[in-house]
Order: C-alpha cells, then sequence, then structure tokens
C-alpha cells in the first residue's frame, strides 16, 4: 500500500488509510521522537485534525510505501527520516490499545494478526454468550 503523504492531509486521513489495510493496528503522531524501546508520552500526541504540515519537521511531500512484511521499527522509521513524522504504531488488545514497543521488532502483518488473535471471540467466549442469552 501506498500513502502520499502531503502537508495539506490531515493527520486523520493518513490514520484511516493506513487503518483500512491494518485493522487492528494504528499509527499516531507525536511532536517529540521516542528512543528505541521506549513508547511515546499521551501529552505529546498531535491532535488528529491537524494537517501534516503542522505536525512535520521536514517540509516534504512524497510516498511512503507500507508493506505487511515491513516491521513496526521499519515504519517509524521512514516516517521519521522521510517526512520529519514522529509515529507510533498501536495494536488493538480487546477494549485497550497497546504501543507496540516490546514488539517492534514484529511484521506489520504479525502485529495484526495478533491484534485479529486477541479481538476474536474464543468459542468460550460464544457457549458464555449463547448460555447468558438462553437465562434472560
Amino acid at each position: 500500500m501506498d500513502i502520499f503523504i502531503d502537508k495539506n492531509k490531515s493527520i486523520n486521513q493518513i490514520q484511516d488509510e493506513f487503518k483500512k489495510r491494518f485493522p487492528y493496528l494504528k499509527i499516531e503522531f507525536y511532536s517529540k521522537a521516542h528512543a528505541d524501546g521506549e513508547g511515546s508520552s499521551k501529552e505529546n500526541i498531535i491532535d488528529s485534525s491537524k494537517t501534516l504540515e503542522q505536525a512535520q519537521t521536514k517540509d516534504v511531500n512524497g510516498t511512503i510505501k507500507i508493506q505487511g512484511l515491513m516491521t513496526v521499527t521499519e515504519l517509524e522509521g521512514a516516517f521519521a527520516e522521510n517526512f520529519g513524522l514522529s509515529a507510533q504504531v498501536f495494536r488493538k488488545a480487546g477494549n485497550i490499545w497497546l504501543q507496540t514497543i516490546v514488539t517492534d521488532s514484529w511484521t506489520l502483518a504479525e502485529q495484526n494478526q495478533k491484534g485479529m488473535e486477541t479481538n476474536e471471540p474464543s468459542a468460550e467466549d460464544i457457549v458464555d454468550s449463547m448460555d447468558r442469552m438462553e437465562l434472560e
């Protein structure tokens, strides 16, 4: 998948394009970069209604090629190096979004698969749900 990075696009537009390909992942952008192995501080998150121009430290437009076989580290690095954007990938785990700090070496496909697995109801959950419906 290719995402065109244009300074007039909103962060939300980039997030939506990313989510279409990886529904169990999300990407957030921050005003400060995080160090390897560390998470990003919530206080530095950039409002998704802002344009990329308001978030970038480089005045660059272009295309970022995002593939399932690239790692989280590679994706975050590409945003930083090519476009001056500090990005952090999150994975859905039930009702929460986890920063992929410990698993940044995983590919985007692996992250998305893990998110899908942790959000799919198990057979036990389905039986429990059916049992509750019968009691009502």
